[in-house]
This record gives C-alpha cells, sequence and structure tokens, in this order.
C-alpha cells in the first residue's frame, strides 16, 4: 500500500545559495548554506515561520548542521573549517564561542551529535573519525581508516556506536565504548554520501553514487537488504522516529519514502530536478507525520501525510 504526502507549504528563498543541510527540533527546522548565515524556522505554526537568523555564522558559508535529539545542542561546520557550537534557550539559539574555538580540526568535513549534545564526532578529509567531549572541549576518540575522505556520519540513538561513509565507498563501523571498528561494512564501491542509524540501533542505512540503499544489521555486519529505485546520486538518508520509514532524497530532485518492513518505496515527490542535498522527518504534529527537504531550489518545502481525519 502506498503512502501519499501532500505539499504543507514552503520557506521561500530561505536562503540565497543552495541549501545544504537541514536540521530538527521538535519545534524548529535549522538551515544551513552556501551563504554566510543560519536560518531557524518555526515548525509549531504551519506558515513556519521565520524565528531567527544567525548573521555571519560561517564567513563562507556552511555544509553541516546537526542537533542533539533532546534539542538542546547543535553544532554547523563551515568552508572555512570552522565550528560553531550552539546553544538553544526557549527556542533563541546562541554560540558557545569557548567551546566553538576549543575544536580545531580544520580538516573536519560531516558531523554528528549524540542525543543528550554531550558528544561530537566528526569525518576528515585523510579518513579519520574523531569524537570530542562538548562538556569540556577535549578529543575523546581518534578512529583511524585506510584514508579516504570521510563523507558522512552517524551516531546511534544510545551513543554506543559510530558509523561513516567514505569516498571510496567504504563504510565504517566503531564502538565508543571499546574504541574498536567492530565492522568494515561492504556492499557500496561508489562514494557513500549518507549513513544513518534507525532508532532502535539495530539497522544501519548507507546510501551515495551507487544509488541503492544498503541496510546493514548492526549486530553481525551482514547485509539485510538493498533498496533500489533512485536513479540518481542519494544524497541524504533519515529514518522516521518508530524506524517504520526511511526518508531519501537524491540529486535528481526525487525525494523517496521506503517502508522497511515491506522494503519497498511507498511514495516518491519530485517537485523540481534540482538536487535535494537534505531531507529531515519532523516531529509528529498530533497523529500526523511529515517531513521537510531543501537543496539547489534554496527553498524549504513541508510535505504531511494525507490521512483520513
Amino acid at each position: 500500500m502506498s503512502k501519499q504526502y501532500l505539499s504543507w507549504g514552503s520557506a521561500d528563498n530561505a536562503h540565497p545559495i543552495d541549501i545544504f543541510s537541514l536540521a530538527v527540533t521538535s519545534n524548529q527546522i535549522i538551515s544551513a548554506s552556501g551563504a554566510s548565515a543560519l536560518k531557524i524556522h518555526s515548525t509549531a505554526d504551519t506558515d513556519f515561520p521565520l524565528a531567527q537568523t544567525i548573521e555571519a555564522a560561517h564567513k563562507i558559508g556552511c555544509h553541516h548542521v546537526v542537533t542533539s535529539r533532546n534539542g538542546l545542542k547543535a553544532a554547523s561546520i563551515g568552508f572555512g573549517g570552522e565550528f560553531k557550537i550552539w546553544n538553544n534557550n526557549n527556542g533563541d539559539w546562541s554560540e558557545e564561542v569557548a567551546l566553538s574555538n576549543a575544536i580545531k580540526e580544520p580538516d573536519t568535513w560531516a558531523i554528528c551529535l549524540s542525543e543528550d549534545g554531550r558528544y561530537l564526532a566528526g569525518t576528515t578529509n585523510n579518513g579519520h573519525i574523531k569524537v570530542w567531549d562538548l562538556s569540556n572541549g577535549e578529543q575523546f576518540r581518534d578512529y583511524e581508516t585506510k584514508g579516504a575522505f570521510g563523507a558522512c556520519i552517524d551516531m546511534s540513538n544510545d551513543g554506543k556506536y559510530i558509523a561513516s561513509g567514505h569516498q571510496n565507498g567504504s563504510i565504517y563501523m566503531f564502538s565508543n565504548e571499546t574504541g574498536r571498528m567492530p565492522f568494515s561494512l561492504s556492499g557500496l564501491i561508489k562514494p557513500v554520501r549518507a549513513v544513518a542509524f534507525s532508532p532502535g540501533g539495530k539497522l544501519l542505512a548507507a546510501a551515495g553514487d551507487s544509488k541503492v540503499i544498503v541496510l546493514y544489521d548492526t549486530e553481525s555486519g551482514e547485509q539485510v537488504t538493498q533498496l533500489t529505485g533512485h536513479s540518481a546520486w542519494i544524497l541524504s538518508l533519515d529514518w522516521s522516529h518508530t524506524g517504520e520509514y526511511l526518508l531519501s532524497a537524491s540529486f535528481d530532485g526525487k525525494v523517496k519514502v521506503w517502508s522497511v518492513e515491506r522494503r519497498a518505496c511507498v511514495a516518491t515527490h519530485s517537485e523540481n530536478d534540482k538536487a535535494v542535498w537534505s531531507a529531515k522527518w519532523l516531529p509528529k504534529i498530533g497523529r500526523t507525520e511529515g517531513f521537510a527537504t531543501a537543496g539547489a531550489s534554496r527553498s524549504i518545502s513541508f510535505y504531511r501525510e494525507a490521512t483520513g481525519g
């Protein structure tokens, strides 16, 4: 059975240049682009009004912004290699300047935060995975791989595992408890652009230039299934809150919703043919599930599930 998602509004021309990254909290969405400002829109109101603009957050633009699952912390990294750590005070974001200055790793590309916002992890251009403790700004782990550019990263909800995807098609899983690499995962030969742990941590999804999504069992490292249907590079992956559905976005403007149980695509959206760099599920409003997308269109588009009620 397919699902239908309806257009729910948009934040048109939210940025003057491509939007590369979206991050969500319980009532806001943060967007980052090739321009210097971060934008925060409210998702509590279906007009999605602009709640805050952080001017000059990153002088030459920002390629990744992430939030902790509890919504209290955000981190962003700019094209100049600078980190910024942000605190959420009742919906108003401010920089933790001392912490931002403490983390110096200009070769970092992709980043992620732990659920409680205490740990920040990042990939580097020479294949290292570094983890910082944000309670003091000190580096906590430095995992080494075979040296290929680390294009994407995610941390499991319980903070036990980190997964990274690399330019050479490699996918690695690391244990934060032991400091070791339990698995090097096979299956994707081309660059990996997105990795995402399921909410329960039992599955890891990975995708990229191979145009397929591979699901792995995190206990065994075995490949569970492949989801096929995209005809362009896959740029973004995000699990729904229950883990029932997986959201994917691609370079040709298509966004797909997959049923993990049925291992099938249940909805496809293609508003235009411009790259969608980021797609994120929104917190449920009542019983309604929705998601947001952004990319080369420079706007943020919102969709909600069509319900009979």
